[in-house]
């Protein structure tokens, strides 16, 4: 576990990645252009997970490497307020096209509706907004986060015991994407599981509370499920190592951890044993194809559903489209790889 004082120089690191990203991509606030390229206005949508930290690294690389025009990127640190603020210094100020990635996918209508009536395309990262015209969505299908987790628990625990499944905010659309699928393959597959289900909003001490509860209330629990490692893997980490249950796979004792995100933390966790296994959502994927296709829309291109060349599928929505990346499953077999973002980021 990363004690007290490295988890605040992590965030600090990320902050001044931030800071040093604006300025490096700024090419003056009143610009519409810069080289022929027109200005993209960027909002991160936290600092306070690894994952999301882990985006803005790739974003700010390819930025650089695309030779993109962009707006002082933003960050609206998980609240919809400073995401409807700043994407309205986007709107003054130039920006032909617009990524954003609301954590609060049902909030963000009405600010859709604006820039569409200003005829200034949205991607959308990672989630998917409940109304409001979005150009493109680029996420990987998280109903197949709460299935494959499912699936892998359910193997582990034999298909009987108890498990505990720390959910995000269900005013997301991937919280409520990978805890329908998670519940739906449980009640199929494994109804001799007990599924105790924890809503956290997205945040690790509400999780961590939750669990340290359900942990006294069941004491036989076998398994968690956390839906999302950036946030969720070291409060629960330090609460087992805490409660003396943060055994080893193989070991007895040993309480059967799933996550989604995969960040370098967790698999450095798979390799020692804590974590069995988690879903890998492609942060350097989510960078790359958000870049290119607000570069596209500001570009006046189109897209249709269907295959990709890049090993996804293009579905459409009623309010746009979804490009759905893939996101493999990683164990002990496969931790190792050298294509997992979270074997090379930061290089």
């Amino acid at each position: 576990m990363k004690p007290r004082s490295s988890r605040i120089a992590a965030t600090a690191a990320a902050v001044a990645v931030l800071a040093g990203f604006a300025t490096a991509c700024n090419r003056g606030s009143d610009t519409a252009s810069s080289g022929g390229k027109p200005a993209l206005g960027i909002d991160l949508p936290r600092a306070d997970s690894d994952f999301w930290n882990s985006y803005a690294q790739y974003i700010e690389r390819d930025v650089k490497d695309q030779g993109l025009n962009t707006l002082p990127v933003s960050n609206s640190q998980n609240d919809v307020t400073k995401l409807v603020a700043n994407v309205q210094v986007f709107q003054n100020t130039g920006a032909k096209a617009v990524v954003m990635a609301p954590q609060d996918t049902g909030a963000i209508a009405s600010t859709l509706e604006t820039l569409a009536s200003k005829k200034i395309p949205v991607v959308s990262v990672d989630t998917r907004p409940d109304k409001g015209d979005v150009y493109m969505v680029v996420r990987a299908d998280n109903k197949a986060y709460g299935t494959k987790a499912c699936e892998f628990l359910g193997k582990q625990l034999g298909g009987k015991g108890k498990v505990a499944e720390l959910q995000g905010a269900l005013s997301s659309i991937n919280g409520r994407d990978r805890s329908e699928a998670f519940a739906a393959c449980m009640k199929e597959k494994f109804p001799g599981i007990k599924v105790i289900e924890l809503a956290t909003d997205w945040k690790g001490d509400v999780a961590s509370a939750k669990l340290q509860s359900t942990l006294a209330a069941h004491p036989d629990l076998g398994g968690i499920y956390m839906q999302a490692g950036g946030v969720f893997l070291q409060p629960t980490l330090a609460l087992l190592q805490q409660k003396g249950l943060l055994k080893p796979a193989g070991q007895p004792g040993h309480i059967s951890i799933v996550s989604n995100d995969g960040i370098p933390a967790e698999l450095k966790a798979i390799r020692e044993g804590h974590i069995d296994a988690t879903v890998s959502q492609p942060a350097d994927l989510y960078a790359k194809y958000a870049l290119h296709y607000a570069q596209a829309a500001a570009e006046g291109k189109t897209f249709k559903p269907g295959p990709t060349d890049h090993q996804s599928t293009i579905v459409a929505l009623p309010n746009g489209l979804e490009d759905q990346l893939p996101a493999p499953l990683i164990t002990k077999e496969n931790v190792d790889d050298k294509a997992l973002w979270g074997n090379n980021v930061g290089q």
